[in-house]
């Protein structure tokens, strides 16, 4: 679900790198047409995926076992801290980072047009989720892999 609600705004600058405004008027598309934003863009899209499709480990058994295929590691079994501190220290950042999102259409766009500011306000709107999604895979993983406890005291 988390490689899902980071798409639509990854496909977005993926339009922006083959050269189309994607809502912003023609003055202000001029500093994406420089090859380092492009690059930035391409770069940015890319690694917000493969980051968001990270979390596909904490519901799968490669999450438990290091695949073979990785050198020195492979084929060891994850410590669940290990898994579950990074996701949880993400899922924070996440959720900060993309706080600010339900008031896009508050703050003033004007290298954009009315039209894509409504548009691009819509698409960048499920990252809010990325966050509370990963925090919530991450929980789970937790619940699932921490030490059993042992008998509680009065059962």
């Amino acid at each position: 679900m988390t490689a899902l609600v980071v798409l639509p705004s990854g496909l977005r600058r993926i339009v922006m790198v083959l050269g189309f405004p994607a809502g912003y008027t023609d003055a202000g598309f001029v500093p994406f047409e420089t090859f380092g934003a492009k690059v930035w863009m391409l770069t940015l899209s890319v690694l917000s995926e493969l980051v968001a499709l990270l979390t596909i480990g904490l519901v799968r058994p490669w999450g438990e076992v290091v695949p073979r295929w990785i050198p020195l590691v492979g084929g060891r079994a994850v410590h669940p801290l290990a898994a579950v501190v990074p996701a949880a220290l993400g899922a924070a950042a996440l959720t900060l980072l993309w706080a600010n999102v339900p008031w896009w259409w508050t703050y003033p766009h004007d290298d954009m047009t009315p039209a894509g500011s409504l548009v691009v306000g819509i698409l960048y709107q499920p990252l809010i989720l990325w966050g509370p999604l990963t925090a919530a895979v991450a929980y789970s993983y937790y619940r699932r892999h921490r030490p059993a406890t042992r008998g509680t005291i009065g059962s």
